[in-house]
């Protein structure tokens, strides 16, 4: 459950920044909200997901999840570049989670 739950709150992670970035510095109502509803939830998630993995391989895949869910929507949705570099290094990112979660 503590796996599923920090997969969850890693993509909530996505979702927060997102939002932050949507929300022109706070001015906008309904992103801020979401920043704000997203925000508590991947923490309230992390922490509880805490309890039972350790911290350090559950703080770096949080953290790994939420970064290439970001730059993933930044690409698809936002019109970001999608240069082979960047790809590889996402892709370096997930091999890293990945290898956390089975050398855990």
């Amino acid at each position: 459950m503590a796996w599923i739950v920090l997969i969850i709150s890693g993509v909530l992670e996505s979702v927060w920044a997102v939002a932050l970035a949507k929300s022109a510095s706070f001015s906008r109502p309904v992103p801020t909200v979401v920043f704000a509803a997203a925000l508590g939830l991947s923490m309230v998630g992390l922490g509880y997901a805490l309890r039972s993995i350790p911290v350090g391989t559950g703080y770096a895949i949080w953290v790994g999840i939420g970064a290439v869910g970001t730059a993933i929507v930044g690409m698809v949705a936002l019109g970001e570049s999608t240069s082979l570099p960047r790809l590889l290094s996402l892709l370096l990112v997930v091999s890293g989670v990945v290898g956390l979660k089975l050398f855990h």
